[in-house]
């Protein structure tokens, strides 16, 4: 390193970026990527690096976010594990021309659609989920036989790191590239042309990106996040489900783009919630969860001071308690917020869960179409005709009734968001479909002559026309 220009580096990688990806668009123009084996052996080698090196990830889930091994192992390097094993019982299937009809009109012939990769596609990961949002995403992209250039996030700076050493040492360098940085190497990414751009993070960025994409009219997938609601009514068993609130609340400390933000309650259940929610913090954190392995911490100062402003003139109810030093910062509930303060307005994606009571559960359905699209929408009911009228009259990227996030388990479910929350869906064969081109393909045959097949319009019976077409 140069010592009197401690930038160097940087400004060297910067300049590298063009380079980079256009080397890595020659080599898919070369076809080098679109073989079935290339497709299973990259996969092969991402699985092996999660379980050759699952100690030195797992240790940087822990540095950048406080994760504890088995909630790491689940919501991270599990997942993709899970990914890559479906994608690999599926890949040749995917792979194949898919049979489609062919009308009277234009036989004899066939049609099909055939997948074809897009070509280079540059992946901008989350620091919340920092290996799942990053590899995930790859998983897709080698499936449907596309190149790839990788930008994990910043913020998780461990996991920066260590992707950056990792990937070139199991995946094949002349397809995948790792850029490390901030701003800057972002803003140069995204000057370059590319056949398709993956984020996933928020949405001022997620505007940024699609900004950029549209001088290459360059297709983005975008997900996104908001404001997902919970709707909890008087039918609804309320043990169970404060222990599965509480559950995909305060994974990650809160920072999950689909954790509930906040919840719409019956008045008349709206106590009985409150106290079971309480009691199911402490079973899962214990007393204190500044002492619980399980508990994660906030990623950097910058977010912990932003989750403690939309605490101001707030009802808190439960927890609030803070540790800077640590990114400590307890499980807290907030009874009936202000609909205007920055708590109802704004994402949350922390430890922070307002509670609103409703005099009636049918209020819930206008409260939530009044307000953006979410990533997610959760109803716990046992009343089926009350969660088909939630499902039919609100519009969500994924819901899930009677439960959290464990639609995200389930791999031949699509995932995306709808609106301000994000376009484009992957996992399994979404994932698949989004990062390939559907070709549309129809094969005709020479058996009948040209001239009688297209005869002149006006020798043709419009009688004729209307029963063959």
């Amino acid at each position: 390193m140069n010592t009197a220009n401690p930038d160097a580096t940087a400004t060297e990688q910067i300049s590298d970026i063009e380079d980079k990806v256009t080397a890595i668009r020659e080599v898919f123009a070369s076809g080098y990527s679109k073989e079935y084996a290339w497709r299973v052996e990259q996969l092969k080698q991402l699985e092996l690096l999660i379980h050759e090196k699952q100690n030195l990830l797992l240790e940087a889930l822990a540095a950048d976010l406080g994760k504890c091994k088995t909630e790491a192992w689940i919501s991270e390097l599990g997942f993709v594990l899970s990914d890559i094993k479906h994608t690999l019982k599926h890949l040749k299937k995917w792979m194949k021309p898919r049979k489609k009809s062919t009308p009277l009109g234009a036989q004899p012939g066939k049609s099909y659609v055939l997948p074809e990769p897009l070509g280079t596609v540059l992946i901008i990961g989350a620091w919340n989920y920092p290996f799942q949002l990053l590899l995930a995403p790859l998983v897709a992209a080698i499936a449907a036989g596309n190149c790839a250039v990788l930008k994990p996030s910043e913020l998780a700076s461990h996991m920066s790191k260590l992707l950056a050493e990792l990937i070139p040492e199991y995946l094949d360098t002349n397809t995948f590239a790792v850029v490390e940085g901030a701003v800057d190497e972002t803003t140069e990414l995204l000057a370059q042309r590319f056949d398709h751009i993956f984020y996933t993070g928020g949405e001022a960025v997620g505007r940024i990106v699609m900004s950029a994409a549209a001088k290459h009219l360059t297709p983005v997938t975008l997900e996104l996040g908001g404001k997902s609601p919970c709707i909890v009514d008087n039918t609804a068993n309320i043990d169970v489900a404060a222990a599965r609130i509480v559950w995909s609340k305060w994974m990650n400390a809160g920072q999950t783009c689909v954790a509930p933000d906040y919840i719409l309650v019956d008045k008349s259940v709206a106590d009985q919630l409150l106290v079971a929610i309480e009691k199911k913090i402490q079973a899962f954190y214990g007393e204190s969860a500044e002492t619980s392995e399980d508990y994660g911490k906030i990623i950097n100062q910058r977010h912990f001071q932003r989750l403690g402003s939309y605490l101001e003139d707030q009802n808190v109810v439960f927890g609030g308690g803070q540790n800077v030093q640590t990114g400590y910062f307890e499980p807290t509930l907030v009874l009936n917020p202000s609909l205007d303060s920055e708590l109802m307005q704004e994402e949350i994606f922390g430890p922070i869960l307002p509670i609103i009571t409703l005099d009636s559960i049918n209020q819930a359905i206008p409260f939530v179409n009044q307000r953006s699209k979410p990533l997610a929408l959760y109803v716990y009911t046992n009343n089926d005709d009350y969660a088909q009228k939630v499902l039919h009259q609100t519009s969500a990227g994924n819901v899930c009734v009677n439960d959290g996030f464990m639609f995200m388990t389930n791999p031949n479910l699509p995932f995306g968001g709808v609106g301000n929350s994000g376009m484009g869906s992957y996992h399994g064969r979404s994932g698949f479909d989004r990062l390939s081109h559907l070709k549309t393909v129809m094969e005709r045959s020479f058996k009948f002559d040209v001239s009688l097949r297209y005869p002149p319009f006006s020798k043709l019976k419009l009688s004729m026309l209307k029963r063959i077409l």
